[in-house]
Parts: structure tokens; sequence; C-alpha cells
């Protein structure tokens, strides 16, 4: 009867053990899914910081490779710009020369004007005389001046390579300063350019040291976060198999108290048997249940 007792009592120990389990389950169970819900906010968090911090580099390394190609079209364009700065002022001379020579030639005839513009004086004379109706005396008078215009016109052709090279030099004069312009402007254009793509990229970089700022403290948040979750889980886990543990034992116990209390009634029911005593249906029944 010792050996009963005392099995009975280990029963309700690990009952009372079970119970107790079971309530710190019970309790850890929101802990560990406050952790969980924390945790995973954090690391969303932290995940957007990330998307962000990384668009922004890969956009500083887009942007870096734009600008140094500025930079090098603006190397190339601004030795461009040298070598026809330097031919403007080549040309530049070579039309002082020109200009000086056009203006002792025209010291040596009346007109001091262009051997076209002549021309077109005279067709305009020329148009005049035909088709207008005059006094003789002026249609005289403009025919003198047409001959004269004409003789002027003769002199002056008989120098045509020399106003060809003048009239070239100033053509080519023109073209190697608008040139020189335009690649001018090409390099500001392309500076300014650069310039903004180098600015933008500041303006990302300052952005990246914000983020970045922010992710560190968030980063560590996340940590602790992971660590006392893990911490919970693990106690969780332990306690869950403990309870399974319990739960198993509490069944074999309830067997084998059974079965004890099972034979303790068939001893009690042989030794009425023995001493001719008339057994109850419950006596009855306890000795079928140990037999089988």
């Amino acid at each position: 009867m010792v050996e009963g007792s005392t099995e009975i009592s280990n029963g309700e120990e690990l009952r009372e053990e079970l119970k107790q389990k079971r309530r710190e389950l019970s309790s850890l169970k929101p802990t560990l899914s406050a952790l969980n819900s924390e945790k995973e906010e954090t690391f969303r968090q932290l995940r957007s910081l990330r998307d962000k911090i990384r668009s922004r580099t890969d956009k500083i390394k887009n942007l870096k490779k734009e600008r140094d190609q500025l930079t090098n079209q603006v190397k190339g364009l601004k030795g461009e710009r040298e070598k026809l700065n330097l031919e403007v002022k080549e040309q530049s001379g070579k039309k002082k020369e020109v200009d000086s020579k056009k203006k002792e030639l025209l010291g040596q005839v009346d007109f001091k004007g262009d051997p076209h513009q002549l021309k077109r004086q005279i067709d305009a004379l020329e148009t005049k005389i035909e088709t207008e109706v005059m006094p003789f005396s002026k249609e005289q008078q403009l025919r003198k001046s047409v001959k004269e215009l004409q003789a002027q016109l003769k002199e002056l052709s008989k120098m045509g390579d020399v106003w060809k090279e003048i009239n070239s030099t100033s053509a080519e004069f023109v073209e190697a300063r608008r040139k020189a312009e335009d690649a001018h402007k090409g390099v500001q254009d392309l500076a300014k350019q650069s310039q903004e793509k180098h600015e933008k990229i500041n303006e990302l970089y300052e952005e990246v040291k914000k983020y970045r700022a922010e992710e560190t403290p968030l980063a560590e948040n996340h940590t602790q976060l992971r660590v006392r979750y893990e911490q919970a889980r693990k106690s969780f886990e332990e306690i869950l198999s403990r309870v399974n543990e319990l739960s198993k034992l509490l069944n074999e116990e309830d067997e084998k108290s059974f079965k004890v209390k099972a034979k303790e009634k068939t001893a009690e029911v042989k030794d009425k048997i023995k001493k001719g005593k008339k057994l109850s249906t419950e006596d009855i029944l306890a000795f079928q249940a140990i037999k089988e």
C-alpha cells in the first residue's frame, strides 16, 4: 500500500508541474508573437532603407560614368577650341594683310567699294535708261556715268585674282571664327551638364549619408530583437517538450495506477473467496478485469 501511495503522490506532482508548464506556455505565446511581429517590422524597415541606399548608390555610379564622359568630351572640345582659336588668330592676320592690300588697290581707282556692287550699279543705270522716259540731256548724262563706271569696273576686273583672295580670306576668317564660337559654346554647354551631374551626385551622397545614419541603430535593434526572439522561441520549445513529456508520463502513470488498484482489489477478492465470503458484483468485475 505504501508503494501505491507513493505513485499517487508522484502523479499529483507531475500533474501540478504540467499545469504550471501549460500556464508558462500560455504566458509565453503572446510574448513570442509580439517579438516576432516587431522583429519582422524592423526588418521590413531595414530592407526598405537598404533598398533606398542601393538605389542611390546605383544612381551615383551611373551619374559618375556620365559625368566622366562629359568631362572627357569637354577636354577634347577644349583642345579643338584652342586649335580653332589659333586658326582664327592666323586668319585674322591674313585678313588684315588682304584688307591692307584691298585698301592699296582701291586707292588706285576712284571706286572704293566691291566690284560686284559696281556691276549692280551699272546694271541699274542701264535698266533705267532703257525703261524710263527722260530728257535727252539726262540720258546723255546717265550714259556718261555708265561709261565711267564701266571703265572703273574694267580696271577692277584686272585685279580679279586679288579680289578672289580678299573674298576667300574674309570667308575663311568668318568660318573659323564661327567654328571657334561654336566650340566655345559647346564647351560651356557640356561643362554645365557635367556640373549639374556633379551637384546631383553630391545631393545623392548626402541622402546616402542620412540613410546610413538611420540604418545603424535600426540594424542594431533588429539584431537585438532577433536574439530575444530566438531566446524566447528556445524557451517555448523547451517548455513544450516538457509538456509533451509530462503528458506521456501521466498517461502511463494513469495506466499503472489502474493496474495497481486492480491488483489490490483482486487480492481482496481472493481473500474473500478463501474465507468463503460472498462476492459483490464489483468484486466479480474487478476479478475478471485482472484476468483479462
